[in-house]
């Protein structure tokens, strides 16, 4: 069940190249025939499943780091871990016991880091308007696009509930992109069949 030799090296690195590719046609899409904001969504499933345009400047799901200095040293992370992920998948590839579900797990990650890698490095300068009004983008302090939207369930809270009871809740509200999911499908998986990963190598 381990053995890779039946897809090659390249193979397994286009999963990446895929995912990175689906990654920027979508933010391509949305940021050229979308409006930003709540105004210009798009409800493809109801009103759980909605295209929202965002910029995040930050990481991922949303979630901010610091200040400037805080993105450049993401964008530095992102580039760093992903040469670090090229290297790792070519050195386990070399192991003959090594499970191709776990090559492709990563190569996921790695075209998922590669997707907002790109947007932190290019997208402040070439891409006209991706900046927060008063905010400066130079090279490597691009912001990343977001798009896909679950606000699954919506409401207030049981006024019997101590401290939050009336209050607004929403289950799911970030919003992220086909690069944050190809990362946190590759990492799930690793996690759900990690014992299957780590039985070709006993």
């Amino acid at each position: 069940m381990g053995n890779t030799k039946k897809l090659s090296l390249t193979t397994i690195y286009s999963v990446a190249i895929f995912v990175i590719a689906i990654d920027q046609l979508s933010k391509l899409l949305v940021h050229n025939f979308m409006e930003m904001g709540t105004l210009g969504e798009v409800h493809v499933i109801g009103d759980w499943f909605r295209l929202h345009y965002l910029l995040n400047p930050g990481m991922a799901f949303g979630m901010q780091f610091g200040n400037e200095y805080g993105k450049l040293f993401l964008t530095l992370f992102r580039i760093l871990a992903s040469g670090g992920i090229v290297y790792a998948i070519y050195s386990l590839y070399q192991k003959a016991n090594t499970h191709l579900g776990f090559l492709v797990c990563i190569s996921m990650i790695l075209g998922g880091a590669i997707g907002n890698a790109i947007d932190s490095i290019f997208y402040g300068v070439l891409i006209e308007g991706n900046v927060i009004p008063g905010s400066s983008t130079p090279w490597f302090h691009g912001q990343v696009i977001d798009m896909l939207y679950f606000p699954m369930v919506e409401g207030n809270f049981p006024s019997w509930i101590p401290a939050l009871g009336g209050d607004h809740f929403l289950f799911f509200s970030p919003v992220f992109n086909i690069a944050d999911s190809a990362i946190f499908l590759g990492v799930t998986f690793i996690l759900i069949f990690q014992n299957r990963f780590t039985e070709s190598e006993n």
